[in-house]
Protein backbone atom coordinates (compact mmCIF):
# COMPACT_ATOMS: atom_id res chain seq x y z
CA UNK A 1 0.00 0.00 0.00
CA UNK A 2 2.76 2.42 0.97
CA UNK A 3 4.75 1.41 -2.11
CA UNK A 4 1.85 2.35 -4.36
CA UNK A 5 1.77 5.87 -2.90
CA UNK A 6 5.48 6.31 -3.65
CA UNK A 7 5.03 5.01 -7.19
CA UNK A 8 2.20 7.43 -7.93
CA UNK A 9 4.05 10.45 -6.49
CA UNK A 10 7.76 9.54 -6.57
CA UNK A 11 8.96 13.05 -5.77
CA UNK A 12 7.23 13.18 -2.37
CA UNK A 13 9.46 12.97 0.71
CA UNK A 14 9.19 9.58 2.38
CA UNK A 15 7.95 11.11 5.64
CA UNK A 16 5.13 12.94 3.85
CA UNK A 17 4.10 9.79 2.01
CA UNK A 18 3.98 7.87 5.27
CA UNK A 19 1.84 10.58 6.84
CA UNK A 20 -0.56 10.33 3.91
CA UNK A 21 -0.79 6.58 4.37
CA UNK A 22 -1.35 6.93 8.10
CA UNK A 23 -4.10 9.47 7.48
CA UNK A 24 -5.95 6.80 5.49
CA UNK A 25 -5.54 4.26 8.30
CA UNK A 26 -6.65 6.86 10.85
CA UNK A 27 -9.82 7.52 8.84
CA UNK A 28 -10.57 3.79 8.80
CA UNK A 29 -9.97 3.63 12.55
CA UNK A 30 -12.45 6.45 13.12
CA UNK A 31 -15.08 4.63 11.07
CA UNK A 32 -14.43 1.45 13.05
CA UNK A 33 -14.82 3.42 16.27
CA UNK A 34 -18.19 4.75 15.14
CA UNK A 35 -19.24 1.23 14.17
CA UNK A 36 -18.10 -0.17 17.54
CA UNK A 37 -20.37 2.28 19.35
CA UNK A 38 -23.35 0.48 17.80
CA UNK A 39 -22.23 -2.97 19.00
CA UNK A 40 -22.99 -4.69 22.27
CA UNK A 41 -20.12 -5.15 24.69
CA UNK A 42 -16.88 -3.21 25.01
CA UNK A 43 -14.62 -2.81 21.97
CA UNK A 44 -11.34 -1.11 21.17
CA UNK A 45 -9.84 0.12 17.92
CA UNK A 46 -6.07 0.11 17.43
CA UNK A 47 -3.61 0.52 14.57
CA UNK A 48 -0.91 -2.14 14.61
CA UNK A 49 1.65 -3.42 12.10
CA UNK A 50 -1.11 -4.74 9.82
CA UNK A 51 -3.26 -1.61 10.03
CA UNK A 52 -6.50 -0.75 11.85
CA UNK A 53 -8.43 -3.47 13.67
CA UNK A 54 -11.40 -3.84 15.98
CA UNK A 55 -11.14 -6.10 19.03
CA UNK A 56 -13.60 -6.98 21.74
CA UNK A 57 -12.45 -6.32 25.30
CA UNK A 58 -13.38 -8.93 27.91
CA UNK A 59 -10.99 -8.29 30.79
CA UNK A 60 -11.34 -10.52 33.83
CA UNK A 61 -12.06 -9.16 37.27
CA UNK A 62 -8.49 -9.86 38.37
CA UNK A 63 -7.17 -8.02 35.34
CA UNK A 64 -9.25 -4.97 36.23
CA UNK A 65 -8.40 -5.28 39.92
CA UNK A 66 -4.70 -5.13 39.11
CA UNK A 67 -5.20 -2.05 36.92
CA UNK A 68 -7.09 -0.33 39.73
CA UNK A 69 -4.41 -1.09 42.33
CA UNK A 70 -1.65 0.28 40.11
CA UNK A 71 -3.64 3.34 39.15
CA UNK A 72 -4.52 4.19 42.76
CA UNK A 73 -0.91 3.81 43.92
CA UNK A 74 0.54 5.92 41.12
CA UNK A 75 -2.09 8.63 41.53
CA UNK A 76 -1.17 8.91 45.21
CA UNK A 77 2.48 9.53 44.27
CA UNK A 78 2.07 11.62 41.12
CA UNK A 79 0.70 14.59 43.02
CA UNK A 80 4.15 14.93 44.61
CA UNK A 81 6.43 13.86 41.74
CA UNK A 82 4.51 15.17 38.71
CA UNK A 83 1.77 17.64 39.72
CA UNK A 84 -0.99 17.73 37.12
CA UNK A 85 -0.37 14.15 35.94
CA UNK A 86 -2.60 11.13 36.56
CA UNK A 87 -2.60 7.41 35.89
CA UNK A 88 -5.60 6.77 33.65
CA UNK A 89 -7.01 3.65 32.06
CA UNK A 90 -8.63 3.82 28.66
CA UNK A 91 -7.09 6.67 26.64
CA UNK A 92 -5.80 5.68 23.21
CA UNK A 93 -2.25 6.85 22.50
CA UNK A 94 -1.09 7.74 19.01
CA UNK A 95 2.25 8.18 17.23
CA UNK A 96 1.61 9.48 13.73
CA UNK A 97 5.07 9.10 12.19
CA UNK A 98 5.33 5.54 13.54
CA UNK A 99 1.84 4.77 12.23
CA UNK A 100 0.56 3.31 15.49
CA UNK A 101 -2.48 3.79 17.69
CA UNK A 102 -2.67 1.73 20.89
CA UNK A 103 -4.85 1.49 23.98
CA UNK A 104 -2.72 0.46 26.98
CA UNK A 105 -4.35 -0.80 30.16
CA UNK A 106 -3.07 2.33 31.93
CA UNK A 107 -1.02 5.40 31.06
CA UNK A 108 0.60 8.25 32.98
CA UNK A 109 -0.44 11.49 31.26
CA UNK A 110 -1.29 15.13 32.02
CA UNK A 111 -4.83 15.21 33.39
CA UNK A 112 -5.71 18.20 31.24
CA UNK A 113 -5.45 16.21 27.98
CA UNK A 114 -8.60 14.32 28.95
CA UNK A 115 -10.55 17.56 28.52
CA UNK A 116 -9.37 18.05 24.94
CA UNK A 117 -11.35 17.24 21.81
CA UNK A 118 -10.55 14.12 19.84
CA UNK A 119 -10.02 10.42 20.40
CA UNK A 120 -6.31 10.07 21.08
CA UNK A 121 -3.45 11.27 23.27
CA UNK A 122 -0.17 12.17 21.59
CA UNK A 123 2.46 9.61 22.64
CA UNK A 124 4.86 12.48 23.33
CA UNK A 125 2.70 13.35 26.36
CA UNK A 126 2.89 9.84 27.87
CA UNK A 127 5.34 9.30 30.72
CA UNK A 128 4.65 5.59 31.20
CA UNK A 129 2.48 2.71 30.04
CA UNK A 130 1.24 -0.34 31.93
CA UNK A 131 -0.08 -3.57 30.43
CA UNK A 132 -1.70 -6.46 32.30
CA UNK A 133 -1.11 -9.64 30.31
CA UNK A 134 -4.25 -11.33 29.05
CA UNK A 135 -4.50 -15.15 29.16
CA UNK A 136 -5.80 -15.14 25.58
CA UNK A 137 -3.21 -12.87 23.94
CA UNK A 138 0.03 -12.68 25.96
CA UNK A 139 2.35 -12.22 22.97
CA UNK A 140 0.95 -8.78 22.19
CA UNK A 141 2.36 -7.15 25.34
CA UNK A 142 5.73 -8.93 25.13
CA UNK A 143 6.01 -8.59 21.34
CA UNK A 144 4.59 -5.73 19.30
CA UNK A 145 4.10 -3.30 22.17
CA UNK A 146 7.56 -3.98 23.57
CA UNK A 147 8.99 -2.60 20.32
CA UNK A 148 6.37 0.08 19.68
CA UNK A 149 6.42 1.83 23.05
CA UNK A 150 10.16 2.61 23.03
CA UNK A 151 9.88 3.65 19.38
CA UNK A 152 7.16 6.08 20.51
CA UNK A 153 9.63 7.53 23.02
CA UNK A 154 7.72 6.31 26.09
CA UNK A 155 10.31 6.23 28.85
CA UNK A 156 8.82 3.54 31.11
CA UNK A 157 6.82 0.39 30.42
CA UNK A 158 5.55 -2.13 32.97
CA UNK A 159 4.24 -5.59 32.09
CA UNK A 160 2.30 -7.36 34.83
CA UNK A 161 1.66 -11.04 34.15
CA UNK A 162 -1.00 -12.64 36.40
CA UNK A 163 -0.45 -15.98 34.62
CA UNK A 164 3.00 -16.36 36.18
CA UNK A 165 2.98 -13.84 39.02
CA UNK A 166 5.82 -11.90 37.42
CA UNK A 167 6.48 -8.27 36.53
CA UNK A 168 8.92 -6.74 34.07
CA UNK A 169 9.85 -3.05 34.13
CA UNK A 170 11.46 -1.56 31.01
CA UNK A 171 13.21 1.79 30.73
CA UNK A 172 15.84 3.78 28.83
CA UNK A 173 14.39 3.68 25.29
CA UNK A 174 17.12 3.78 22.65
CA UNK A 175 16.93 3.07 18.91
CA UNK A 176 13.51 1.45 19.07
CA UNK A 177 14.13 -0.77 22.10
CA UNK A 178 14.42 -0.53 25.87
CA UNK A 179 18.01 -0.75 27.06
CA UNK A 180 17.05 -1.79 30.58
CA UNK A 181 14.82 -4.58 31.89
CA UNK A 182 14.23 -5.28 35.59
CA UNK A 183 12.31 -8.44 36.63
CA UNK A 184 10.18 -8.82 39.77
CA UNK A 185 7.60 -11.18 41.24
CA UNK A 186 4.24 -10.60 42.93
CA UNK A 187 4.89 -9.50 46.49
CA UNK A 188 7.83 -7.23 45.62
CA UNK A 189 7.94 -3.49 46.00
CA UNK A 190 8.55 -2.56 42.39
CA UNK A 191 10.48 0.60 41.43
CA UNK A 192 8.81 2.17 38.42
CA UNK A 193 10.46 5.41 37.30
CA UNK A 194 10.47 7.55 40.48
CA UNK A 195 7.44 5.72 41.88
CA UNK A 196 7.00 2.47 43.80
CA UNK A 197 4.29 -0.11 43.15
CA UNK A 198 3.45 -2.44 46.03
CA UNK A 199 2.38 -5.78 44.56
CA UNK A 200 1.62 -7.89 47.64
CA UNK A 201 -2.13 -7.69 46.89
CA UNK A 202 -1.79 -8.65 43.21
CA UNK A 203 -3.63 -11.85 42.32
CA UNK A 204 -2.71 -14.50 39.76
CA UNK A 205 -5.21 -15.96 37.34
CA UNK A 206 -6.74 -19.19 38.57
CA UNK A 207 -5.38 -18.86 42.10
CA UNK A 208 -7.59 -18.39 45.13
CA UNK A 209 -6.76 -16.05 48.01
CA UNK A 210 -3.05 -15.38 48.49
CA UNK A 211 -1.16 -14.79 45.19
CA UNK A 212 1.39 -17.42 46.19
CA UNK A 213 -1.27 -20.06 46.91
Amino acid sequence: MFASVCEEVPHLPVRYARDMEYAKMRAIAERLTAYAEQLEGSWKVEIGPSGPFLAMMCPSKRHEGTVRRIRDQLDAQLSATHPGYICANGPVIEHVSLGRMRRPDAVVIPEEVLDEEGLTVDAAQVLATIEIVSPSNPDNDYGEKLTEYPAMGIAHYMIVDPRTGTIEVYSDPCKGRYARKDPYIFGDKVPFSVWTVETVAFRRYGRAGNPTA
